[in-house]
């Protein structure tokens, strides 16, 4: 079996939703995750991606739902 690429999904993804408007938004950020989720395992190389992409996201951004979305990502990822 070979090694999963979503994680390059992800990161070309992940520059598009910050392209569009400079932040990133939980619908966003939901979506990147169900890239990640697709195959039934978040893998090493997704959870690397994953990490980066929530490290920059801002502090002002943090509005509840984000908030709430990032404790998701966290716990699915185990960080």
């Amino acid at each position: 079996m070979s090694e999963s690429r979503d994680y390059l999904e992800l990161s070309f993804r992940s520059i598009q939703c910050f392209a569009n408007d400079g932040r990133l938004d939980v619908d966003e950020l939901g979506a990147l995750l169900a890239i990640a989720e697709r195959d039934g395992v978040i893998d090493d190389n997704e959870v690397r991606v994953l990490k980066k992409i929530v490290a920059l996201v801002k502090p002002d951004e943090l509005d509840p739902a984000m908030r709430e979305k990032i404790a998701e990502v966290a716990r699915k990822i185990g960080a």
